[in-house]
C-alpha cells in the first residue's frame, strides 16, 4: 500500500518538497503517492513580482504552470483551496473534496501583514501575488492616463504622487521599477516628469536595514540621486484613506500606495491548535514537524528557528532548504532511517534597483554593482534549471532580455529586436553545402591519405611572403620577375593618400603599413605586437591575420610530423562535412554556426580568407547562430527533445529514449 503525502501550497517550498519526494523515491524505490494541492494551476515567481507590477516584463514570465515543473514526475496537482483541516483523523477538505493522507507538509505561505492600521486593507495594494502585480501596474497606467487630462493641480499632483511603504527587499525593488517605468510613461503621456513624486517611507533609519550601513547607504544615494526617489524614513503609515494617508506629522495625498511592510502566516493558522510564534508562524521542531505526528510546516508558514532562537525570515532559501530537510525526513521514516535535523543556510540577499544596478551582501562579501546583478540573474537561473530545466531558463532569459519593456539604452534597443527565423533558411542551406563541398573536395584531393599540410601552408606563406618582399620580383597577378616599373603619378598619389589613412587608423609607433604597387597589387601590413594584420589584392583580396601564438602552434604542432598533419587534416575534413550536414538539416544549429566561426578564424591565422569566396561565411555564420535551425529544421525538435529527455532523467531518473510528449516544445502551457 502506497504511502500518502500531501502538499500544500505551490510556492517554493511546496514545488521543492514534492520535487525532492519524487526523486528520493525513484532512488530508494518507494511507494509514495504525492499530491500537491494550490488554488492556482501555476507556481508564480515571487521574487520577481515588482517586475510585472512595473511593466518591466510581460505577466506571464512570473509564472510557470504545474503541468511543466511536474512534467515526467509522479506527482499530482490538484487546483483547489483547503478550508478545514482533521489533523486527528489525517485529512483535510475543501469545498467539493476530502483528501486523506499519511503525512501533511504545509506550504500555504504568508500574507501581507496590516498590523491593524485603519483603512490599509481597503485603499492600499500590495505585491504578494500575481495578481497584485496586474493591478497594480493597471493602477499606474490609469494614474497617467487621468492626470494627462486632469486640470485640477492638487488632484494631478494625487495621481502623480506614487508611494511605497516598506524599505525592504520588496519595497526598494518596487519602487526602483516605478522610477525606471516613469520616465516612458511621462513621454508617452506628455507629462513633465518634474510632476513626478516618488516616495519611499519606512519607520526604520535607513533602507535595506539587514544589508551592511555602506550598501545600505550605496542603494540610498542611487534612489535620490539617481532616480529622483524621496526617502522618508522614522516615519509610519496610519489613517489610509482614498485620498491618501497620514505619516502623524504630515499628510500625503496619492492614489498609489503600495504596501511592502512585512508579511505574516496565512489566515489559515488561525484555526489550528498549534502554538504559533513571530507573525502567526507554526511552532515547529528541529524537523519542522508540529505536535501533531506526520504533520510538517515549511517555509514562510513555519516558525523554524535557528541559532539565536529566531524564526528565519520569510525568504526563499529558507522555503527551499526546509520543504528539503522535510521531505528527506519522510524518505527516512519509511527506509528506517534515523531523522536528520533540519538545516537552513542562508547564503546572502541580493536586491535589484531597477534593472541594471544592485546591491548584495553574499556569504560575507560586499560585490559590486555588476557582479550583484550578475549573481541575481544566476541565481534565479539556477532555480528555474533545478525545477523546469531549459524551458524555465529560456523563459527566463527571453522576457529578462529581449522581451525587457523598460527603459532601455541604445545597445538594448538593437538587440531586442525579434525577427522570423525561416528568413535565414536559404543561407544556413547555402553555408551548408559550401562546407559540405570543402569537406569533400579535400577528400578528393587525398587530405585522408597523405600529409598535405606542408604544401598547403607552405604555399600560402610564400603567397604573402613575397609581397611582403617586393624586391623577389613577385607581382601577384601573372607571377612574372619584376615588379611594375613605373606607376601614375595619380596612381602614386592615391597609393601615398592610403597609407597616410592606414597610419593615422592604426596610430603613431602602431607598426608599419605599407602599400605597394597601387596599380595591381595592395598590401596592407600592420603590425600590433602579436597579431600582424597582412591584406593583399592580386587576382581577389586575401585576408591573413599573423597571430604569433598560432604561428606557433603551426609550426611546432601542426607541422611537427606526418602524424600530427594526419590527425588535423582528419579533423578538419570530418568538421568541414559534420558542419555542413548539420547546418543543412538544422540540427544543433548554434554550435554548428560557432564551429564554422571557429573554422574561418583557423583559417584567417594560417592560410587567410579570400574576399570574393569565403569572408561571407564568416559573417553569414554569426547571423545563423540566430535560431535558424528552428525554421525549417531539426531543432525544432531535437531542442525541444533534449531538454524533455534531461527533465525526464532529472526528475524521475528514466534514462528510456522513447516516452510520451517528447517532443513538446516550451511554448506549450
Amino acid at each position: 500500500m502506497s504511502t500518502k503525502v500531501l502538499i500544500i501550497g505551490g510556492g517554493y517550498a511546496g514545488v521543492e518538497a514534492a520535487l525532492t519526494l519524487n526523486k528520493l523515491k525513484k532512488k530508494k524505490k518507494q511507494d509514495i503517492d504525492i499530491t500537491l494541492v494550490d488554488r492556482n494551476d501555476y507556481h508564480t515567481l515571487l521574487t520577481e513580482l515588482h517586475e510585472v507590477a512595473a511593466n518591466r516584463i510581460a505577466e506571464d514570465g512570473i509564472i510557470i504552470p504545474f503541468d511543466r515543473i511536474f512534467k515526467y514526475t509522479d506527482v499530482k496537482y490538484i487546483t483547489d483551496e483547503i478550508t478545514s483541516y482533521d489533523f486527528e483523523g489525517k485529512k483535510v477538505s475543501s469545498d467539493s473534496r476530502t483528501l486523506e493522507y499519511d503525512y501533511l507538509i504545509m506550504a500555504m505561505g504568508s500574507k501581507p501583514n496590516y498590523y491593524g492600521i485603519e483603512g490599509l486593507d481597503e485603499h492600499a495594494f500590495t505585491l504578494w501575488s500575481y495578481d497584485d502585480a496586474i493591478r497594480i501596474r493597471e493602477n499606474i497606467y490609469n494614474c497617467f492616463k487621468l492626470a494627462r487630462q486632469e486640470e485640477d493641480a492638487a488632484e494631478r499632483r494625487r495621481l502623480l504622487t506614487f508611494v511605497v511603504a516598506g524599505a525592504g527587499f520588496t519595497g526598494i525593488e518596487m519602487i526602483g521599477e516605478i522610477a525606471v517605468w516613469v520616465k516612458k510613461l511621462c513621454k508617452d503621456y506628455c507629462i513633465d516628469k518634474s510632476e513626478v513624486r516618488l516616495i519611499v517611507i519606512d519607520m526604520l533609519p535607513r533602507i535595506l536595514s539587514v544589508l551592511s550601513e555602506k550598501n545600505s547607504k550605496k542603494a540610498h544615494d542611487f534612489l535620490v540621486k539617481k532616480l529622483d526617489v524621496e526617502i522618508i524614513l522614522n516615519s509610519s503609515v496610519c489613517d489610509v484613506s482614498e485620498k491618501g494617508f497620514s505619516t502623524g506629522k504630515e499628510f500625503i495625498p496619492t492614489a498609489t500606495l503600495i504596501w511592502a511592510c512585512g508579511v505574516c502566516a496565512v489566515d489559515a493558522v488561525n484555526q489550528f491548535d498549534i502554538e504559533k510564534v513571530n507573525g502567526k508562524r507554526l511552532k515547529v521542531d528541529d524537523f519542522c514537524e508540529t505536535k501533531h505526528k506526520g504533520v510538517f510546516a515549511v517555509g514562510d508558514i513555519s516558525g523554524f528557528k535557528g541559532e539565536k532562537d529566531i524564526p528565519y525570515p520569510a525568504m526563499v532559501e529558507n522555503a527551499i532548504q526546509t520543504a528539503h530537510g522535510v521531505a528527506v525526513n519522510i524518505v527516512n521514516d519509511l527506509t528506517g532511517k534515523e531523522r536528520e535535523k533540519v538545516e537552513v543556510k542562508m547564503h546572502g540577499v541580493m536586491v535589484c534597483i531597477g534593472n541594471n544596478y544592485a546591491v548584495s551582501d553574499i556569504m560575507g562579501r560586499e560585490f559590486g554593482r555588476v557582479m550583484s546583478v550578475v549573481m541575481k540573474y544566476m541565481v534565479n537561473i539556477h532555480y528555474l534549471w533545478e525545477i523546469t530545466g531549459f524551458y524555465g531558463v529560456a523563459k527566463y532569459i527571453y522576457h529578462e532580455v529581449l522581451e525587457n519593456k523598460s527603459r532601455k539604452n541604445m545597445i538594448e534597443q538593437h538587440y531586442s529586436v525579434r525577427n522570423q527565423t525561416w528568413w535565414l533558411v536559404p543561407g544556413r542551406i547555402f553555408l551548408g553545402a559550401i562546407w559540405l563541398y570543402e569537406g569533400i573536395k579535400k577528400i578528393g584531393d587525398g587530405w585522408l591519405k597523405s600529409a598535405k599540410l606542408n604544401g598547403f601552408f607552405g604555399g600560402a606563406d610564400s603567397f604573402y611572403e613575397n609581397y611582403l618582399n617586393p624586391s623577389s620580383g613577385w607581382d601577384g597577378v601573372s607571377g612574372a620577375t619584376g615588379a611594375s616599373s613605373a606607376v601614375s603619378d595619380a596612381v602614386s598619389a592615391a597609393s601615398g593618400a592610403v597609407s597616410d589613412v592606414v597610419s593615422a587608423a592604426t596610430g603613431a609607433g602602431g607598426g608599419g603599413t605599407e602599400v605597394i604597387d597601387a596599380a595591381e597589387n595592395v598590401l596592407l601590413n600592420w603590425d600590433w605586437g602579436w597579431i600582424q594584420f597582412i591584406a593583399v589584392k592580386a587576382n581577389e583580396i586575401a585576408f591573413k591575420i599573423d597571430f604569433y601564438p598560432m604561428t606557433w602552434i603551426k609550426e611546432n604542432f601542426l607541422l611537427a610530423n606526418n602524424g600530427t598533419q594526419m590527425f588535423f587534416q582528419w579533423f578538419v575534413v570530418l568538421a568541414e562535412i559534420i558542419v555542413g550536414l548539420c547546418l543543412i538539416g538544422g540540427a544543433f544549429n548554434f554550435i554548428a554556426s560557432g564551429f564554422s566561426i571557429v573554422l574561418l578564424v583557423s583559417f584567417l591565422m594560417t592560410t587567410g580568407l579570400y574576399m570574393q569566396s569565403q569572408w561571407w561565411m564568416l559573417f553569414l555564420s554569426f547571423a545563423l547562430m540566430a535560431g535558424a535551425g528552428r525554421a525549417f529544421g531539426l531543432d525544432h525538435y531535437i531542442i525541444p527533445y533534449l531538454n524533455n529527455f534531461w527533465e525526464r532523467i532529472w526528475k524521475s531518473k528514466k534514462w528510456s529514449p522513447v516516452f510520451k510528449r517528447a517532443l513538446d516544445r516550451y511554448n506549450k502551457d
